[in-house]
Formats: structure tokens, sequence, C-alpha cells
């Protein structure tokens, strides 16, 4: 954020943590004499514990923590929130997991620009939070039964000034138990205001119906300002909008990267930074995914013919894409057309779709739903718990 070379006047450094709640100067390490008195708590089933309360205007530059209980349903249970500026509704209301960046809440060793987890048993994240008056975080444990160990810190500039744009941080998260046949999933839904998508997480559980065919042929298409049927901006495949292609295996990069990719236990998880191709908006955005998959024609008829599989086939063609686009007949023609070549058909598919959006607006508050319920954010990850050492992840 800053030269490392200067000192910004008028600017005092301050970590919360259970050793100094408050963040005051020299109030720190004051249990047992000092002497590792105050590192942790447990946050009970049902508790929501406040991390940061602090009044003033300032950036939070550093977020870590780490829990003692790290499975998929403990991490989708925990929700972290963070108010801004005396706002009544959070900016942040994610799952604990996948706000740092962990799609299906599953771990990883994992470094980006933003977020990190070094071996996997910590959470980082370094986006700058900016805040005028207030900044309020909080952790609430959802569980019904499972208390949780909890250790953290907050570190933050308090300043004088900030800069008259300096926008707000936020962060949603969203699922859809499986998305609808033809239908975009969003990743975020739309979000007024002046801002800028920062980037996002997803998580993806396939259907076992399509069996072993790419899930990941959608592309991710990005609505500014007002735009309505079509976007501004679209991509040309999910692995392609996280810098690779062909399909995806497990990477670590500082803009984009693959947490998981599972095909034993059908999960894929992946995240995308715009900081070097920045996603501004003035007065809206919205961003989606489709649900597109693909296989060779013959595996895609078998689908449709013997799994009774929810698909809609979208084009056939050969290597050198000259497709045909069956959607743009009417009707559209059948996979049992025999002037249909041969080759890659790509088709509208539906699986467990999740993912969590950062961006920052003009605004501390959004006009978006509250956090979805402990059911709908836990919903079969326990089947994930038995999986975590599979595709490069650790529990």
């Amino acid at each position: 954020m800053y030269d490392l070379f200067t000192r910004p006047r008028a600017v005092e450094t301050r970590w919360v943590s259970f050793e100094n709640p408050a963040g005051a100067k020299g109030a720190a390490a004051r249990r047992n004499k000092g002497a590792k008195g105050y590192p942790c708590e447990t946050i009970h089933p049902g508790q929501t514990m406040t991390l940061m309360d602090v009044r003033g205007q300032g950036i939070i530059t550093r977020v870590w923590m780490t829990v003692q209980n790290r499975y998929p349903r403990m991490l989708r249970e925990m929700r972290l929130d963070m108010y801004w500026d005396g706002a009544r509704t959070p900016a942040v209301s994610a799952p604990l997991a996948d706000l740092f960046g962990f799609g299906l809440a599953r771990m990883a060793t994992v470094e980006s620009e933003l977020f990190a987890s070094p071996e996997g048993r910590s959470f980082n994240l370094y986006a700058p939070m900016p805040f005028r008056t207030f900044a309020r975080v909080t952790l609430t444990n959802e569980s019904a039964d499972s208390p949780n160990l909890l250790f953290y810190d907050v570190d933050y500039l308090l300043m004088d000034s900030l800069p008259q744009d300096a926008l707000y941080f936020h962060a949603a998260w969203r699922r859809e138990n499986p998305t609808v046949l033809g239908r975009d999933f969003e990743v975020l839904q739309t979000a007024k205001g002046a801002g800028r998508f920062l980037g996002c997480c997803v998580g993806v559980v396939t259907d076992p119906v399509y069996e072993d065919s790419w899930w990941g042929e959608g592309e991710v298409k990005i609505y500014l300002d007002g735009d309505k049927e079509n976007p501004t901006l679209c991509g040309t495949g999910t692995e392609d909008y996280i810098g690779t292609g062909w399909g995806q295996k497990v990477y670590s990069q500082r803009f984009q990267g693959c947490t998981v990719a599972d095909p034993s236990a059908r999960q894929w998880a992946f995240y995308r930074l715009h900081i070097p191709d920045p996603v501004f908006f003035s007065k809206d955005c919205r961003v989606t995914l489709q649900q597109i998959g693909g296989a060779e024609k013959d595996k895609v008829r078998h689908l449709i013919r013997d799994n009774h599989a929810p698909l809609t086939p979208i084009t056939v063609g050969a290597e050198n894409a000259d497709y045909a686009r069956l959607l743009d007949e009417d009707p559209p023609a059948s996979m049992d057309d025999r002037g249909l070549p041969n080759g890659w058909t790509n088709f509208y598919r539906r699986d467990d779709v999740s993912a969590c959006a950062w961006f920052y607006l003009d605004t501390p508050e959004n006009n978006l739903a509250p956090l979805a319920s402990k059911a709908t954010r836990t919903a079969g990850t326990e089947a994930s718990s038995s999986s975590l050492k599979a595709g490069g992840v650790e529990a």
C-alpha cells in the first residue's frame, strides 16, 4: 500500500487480538505478566464474538486467524461479518473459509495477492479495508453442538485522513444446489453503486448423473452500468477465466488458482482476482457463470438416452470450431439428427455451485440479500470431510 522506504504522516499502527481487544496504545500483553497470557478463546455454539470494535478513521491491512476444527461443515457454520461507519447491515457476510478464498470450505496450501494459507491451517486476508468513523468485525459459531478454539489478530492503521474516493470493502456468498437448467449462476447479484469488482472464489460439486463429463465450459459474464440482456464483458470458459485451459488441476498463483480438483469427490474450487485487470463500474455490477459442460457427442447421447440426464445441447463441432449452433435453429436440432457433425458437444447442465464475491462500493452498505441460512450453506458438506486429502488438499 505504501512505499517501503517512506513513513506517512499522522499514521499509527494497531493490532486487535485477545491480547489487546481495544487496540489501545501500550495496552497489549497484560495477562500473565506479559508471558503469552491470552492468545485464544473458545467460541461456543450459538455465540457471536466481537473481534474488532474500533472508532476512528483508518484501514484494515490484514486479517489473520486460525481455528482448531477446520472440517468443511464447521467452516460453513462459522460466519464472519464486517460493518463500516455505523452501518446497520454488514458489508461483509460470508462463511469463514469461503471469505478467505477457499471454495467448498476445503482448506489448501495457497498464496495469492490477497489471501494465503501457508500450510492449509490458517486464514490470511490482505485486501485493504478503509473505514472513516467505525469498524466492527464479528465471528459467529452457528454450529448446534461444536465449540471451536480461535486465535486471531486484525492489523490496521489509524490515520488523520483517507483519500476522498476511498471505497468500502464488501463480500457476499451465495449457493444454488442445484442450479437451474439453462440459467446462468449469479456469482454476484446486482450490486448497486459505484465501485470495483475485485474477484471471486467458486466451488462446484458435480451431479453424478453426468458421470465424468466436463463441467466447466461455461463463460463468465460481467454486466456493467445498466447492462440488461447482454453483458459488456464475457470470457471463453470456466478454466479460461482462471488463466488456464483444457481442464484444470490444483495450482496457486497471485491472481488465479485452483485449490481443489478432486474428480473422485466430484469437487472443484478456484479463484480469480481482478487486480492487474481492474473491473470498475459507476452504477451497478452483476457477475454470472454459465452452467455449461461438454463431452463427445456419443457420450452426450448416452447421458440423455441411458441416464435421462437433465441437459440441453448447445453446440456440436470439430476441433476447427466449425460448430453447429443448435440454439440458433428453431426448433433446436435433435442430437439424433444425422446432419450434425461429430465432435465435442457443449450442453447446459445443472450442478451444486457456490461462490464468494469480493468487491468495493462507495457506500458502507449494499443492497444484496443477507447471508443464506446455515442449512443452505452446509448441505452436503459432511461428504467433503472424508476426502480432504484428495486433489492436493490437506485437512
